[in-house]
Formats: structure tokens, sequence, C-alpha cells
């Protein structure tokens, strides 16, 4: 099982402290992601995970503040795009087009994401023989 965290905290309704646990993980083939809370003040408290769709944008915009993007890229820029397209259309349910867009992303830039959709993706395609590199990808300094 692959799988990233970060914890992070935010005011709850009482104005304590909320302490939330997000993160995304691969279990058994699929996607997840989670969070959890608990106030440190009141009785408040939670915990929420789901799979099959996409991962709410606050756990992702914590996972990459605190880890920071991966890319990935085919290994092979020869590679043929047919069994890239079925695999992104069939885990990520792309229409044609779409998939076609993200197949010449992964053939030209490569995709960029959290690290766990970048090898759930990269998994994919390796049952399929597509072989794939991940990498951090470099951030600037503003």
């Amino acid at each position: 099982m692959i799988t990233q965290g970060v914890k992070v905290t935010a005011q709850c309704d009482c104005g304590g402290v909320l302490i939330l646990d997000v993160g995304q993980c691969i279990d058994h083939g699929q996607l997840w992601w989670g969070t959890e809370g608990a106030c440190t003040a009141c009785l408040n408290g939670w915990c929420e995970q789901d799979t099959g769709g996409a991962t709410p944008e606050e756990i992702r915009n914590a996972l990459l503040a605190e880890h920071g993007p991966a890319r990935l890229r085919l290994a092979d820029d020869e590679s043929s795009l047919v069994p890239v397209l079925r695999v992104l259309r069939e885990m990520l349910h792309l229409s044609l087009g779409q998939a076609r867009v993200m197949a010449s992303a992964l053939q030209e830039t490569g995709l960029v994401g959290t690290l766990v959709e970048m090898e759930f993706i990269a998994d994919g395609l390796q049952r399929r023989s597509v072989a794939t590199k991940i990498e951090r990808c470099e951030t600037s300094a503003d």
C-alpha cells in the first residue's frame, strides 16, 4: 500500500483548534483519499474516506504543499500510445479526447500531481507493459 499524508490545523466552529489528518493512499488497486479531524476544545470530530472520484482540492493542496509535486513520464519516448490511452480511459474514466491530451503530456513534459496519484497511474501503465518514471518536481523559490 502506498500512502502519503499530512497534519494541518484549522479553526473549529467553537473557536478551538481543529487538527486534521489528511491523505491519499493506494489500496487494492484503488486510489483512496481520507480526512480525520478532531477539535482540541470540543467534541467535534469525524473521519471520512472515499475512492473512485477526484480527491478534494483541499486534501491535494495540503499534500502538494507538504511533500511537493511528482512528475510521471513515459520511460520511452517511442512507446505506442494505444495502451496508454486504454489505461488512462479505464483508470480515470476519461473521454478519448481527454486521454489523448494526458497521453501527449506523459510523452512530452509529464503529468504532475501528488506522489500517490502518479504512482496510481504508473501502476496501471505497468500492468499494460508501459514503462514509466516518477521524479520529484523542482520547485522554485519566489
